[in-house]
């Protein structure tokens, strides 16, 4: 898990080098721990304290990766240092709040810090071994010995006490049960941590909206304000006339290795004309000029121009440069579905992909469903290297040129929609299944077959139900749990069809 981490954050590095992205020097997320304990039991029992603090230590090493930064208040075992930690916390910004349970300690020492620091709380209830050795405990004679290591054990006994002052204080709060070497409970903290730094490369991101939405079209119709209040994220509106001054001042050299690109990343069809692998290089460099201008981290657009115009031509040769963003971290979503470019953020900052997509068909007699779309995809979670395919027209939009067709890789993936509520607010809807090879439409799209283990005609009315739009994300592995846990940060709600 924490490899996976590393990987994102190497990303983010990579994107910074080009003038992308985040700067390499800020950190992808910061987190804070703290243990608690009770001082009045230090002079009691001797070495506890030594003891409890190496144990706060293990969790502190265990916390850290690449991109993560761990500030640790230490053993916070009376109200004055309660009072430091929370500063502590507040003026570092951490993002996320590990509450290490060392033994029983009073819940007015925790209070301050997670009031003050004002984010979501994990609590670790972690013992130091799944069991005491009974035998010899009992063995040990001296009453006081025994208090003492009884103590070290006594994690469970402070759970409640500090549950019950989070949710009377309105703290969000969950908890991780098991020991300090248990592989489960450090699945679950890393996801916590991978979680945290995907909600902080949300707040960072910039989206950009460029055109308009699909006439008619109503349920991608988003409050893009929403957007903002929940992930952070700041949205950029975009005219079609700066793509087409950035288009103008292409050079000759800068299309010649965008059409070197283009034909490295994609298997280019015999039939598409030098002059449409050109048209489609000079607007991914165009692209590239206005990612770069405006520092975008993501974008949903749709337009089409009078017959004719140059913002036809623009739009109509879009595919490809999108496809070649979208697998280098910036999504693209089309027929401007900014909740689904959310979607797509969102399985790419965890390392999933994230390609657009809406259902194609149902196959009865294999049980799966076909979903996919007319570009862009995302070509980094391809199965095998994507064709560039010219079509004659694109259907149900003007105008024709080259489009991706591409499967995504056969194994486990994730389908994530960022849905709006009739309530107007924001949910997140994620799904597993798998993607299983077999015959797909050669119609120059990005498609693939996808089957769900509640079955084809279950999952697609429960995920209907739901209330998402008709466009979807999809990445590779299941990271569902990871997505829960990202919800849970934001403090909206999951919603997972099983």
């Amino acid at each position: 898990m924490m490899r996976r981490v590393a990987a994102c954050f190497l990303l983010l590095l990579l994107a910074a080098s080009s003038g992308l992205g985040q700067p390499a020097a800020q950190p992808r997320v910061r987190v804070g721990v703290f243990g608690i304990g009770l001082d009045t039991y230090w002079e009691q029992f001797a070495g506890l304290r030594d003891r409890l603090e190496g144990y706060l230590h293990r969790i502190e090493s265990g916390l850290g990766a690449p991109g993560v930064e761990v500030v640790s208040g230490g053993l916070v075992d009376n109200i004055d240092k309660a009072g430091q930690t929370a500063t502590l916390m507040k003026t570092r910004d951490v993002r996320i709040l590990f509450l290490y349970v060392s033994t029983y300690a009073l819940s007015s020492t925790v209070l301050p810090v997670v009031q003050r620091a004002g984010v979501p709380v994990v609590i670790l209830n972690l013992q130091p071994e799944k069991a005491m050795d009974y035998e010899k405990f009992n063995a040990l004679g001296d009453r006081g010995t025994m208090t003492g290591e009884w103590l070290a054990y006594c994690q469970a006994c402070a759970v409640p006490e500090v549950a019950n002052v989070c949710l009377k204080a309105g703290i969000p709060f969950s908890l991780v049960t098991g020991t300090l070497d248990d592989s489960s409970s450090w699945k679950e903290i890393h996801e916590w941590v991978e979680a945290a730094g995907v909600a902080e490369e949300m707040r960072r991101n910039r989206l950009g909206i460029l055109g308009h939405y699909y006439n008619g079209m109503l349920d991608v119709y988003a409050d893009a304000a929403l957007q903002s209040v929940v992930f952070g994220t700041h949205i950029e509106h975009l005219e079609i006339g700066a793509l087409k001054l950035h288009r103008n001042k292409v050079t000759s050299e800068e299309v010649e290795r965008k059409v070197r690109e283009i034909r490295t990343a994609f298997n280019v069809m015999p039939e598409c004309p030098a002059a449409e692998v050109e048209r489609a290089a000079r607007t991914a460099c165009a692209l590239d000029r206005l990612v770069a201008d405006k520092r975008l981290g993501g974008l949903a657009y749709y337009y089409e121009g009078n017959p004719g115009s140059e913002e036809e031509d623009i739009v109509t040769s879009l595919i490809a440069g999108n496809s070649l963003l979208t697998a280098r971290h910036i999504p693209v979503a089309g027929e401007c579905e900014v909740r689904n470019v959310q979607a797509m953020k969102i399985l790419d900052a965890f390392g999933a992909g994230g390609s657009f997509s809406e259902f194609y068909l149902m196959d009865f007699q294999d049980d799966v469903v076909l979903l996919g779309h007319d570009g862009p995809g995302h070509i980094g979670i391809a199965e095998g290297k994507p064709l560039l395919r010219p079509l004659g027209v694109y259907h149900g939009k003007p105008g024709r040129g080259l489009s991706v067709e591409m499967k995504v890789k056969n194994g486990p993936v994730t389908l994530l929609s960022v849905v709006q509520t009739p309530a107007g607010k924001l949910k997140l809807l994620v799904a597993e299944g798998e993607s299983v090879p077999g015959p797909i439409l050669e119609i120059g799209n990005t498609n693939s077959r996808y089957r769900f283990a509640c079955g084809a005609r279950t999952f697609v009315d429960s995920w209907s139900k739901e209330g998402p739009a008709h466009h979807c994300a999809i990445g590779t592995g299941h990271v569902a749990s990871r997505i829960r846990k990202l919800a849970g940060l934001l403090n909206i709600e999951c919603v997972e069809v099983r």
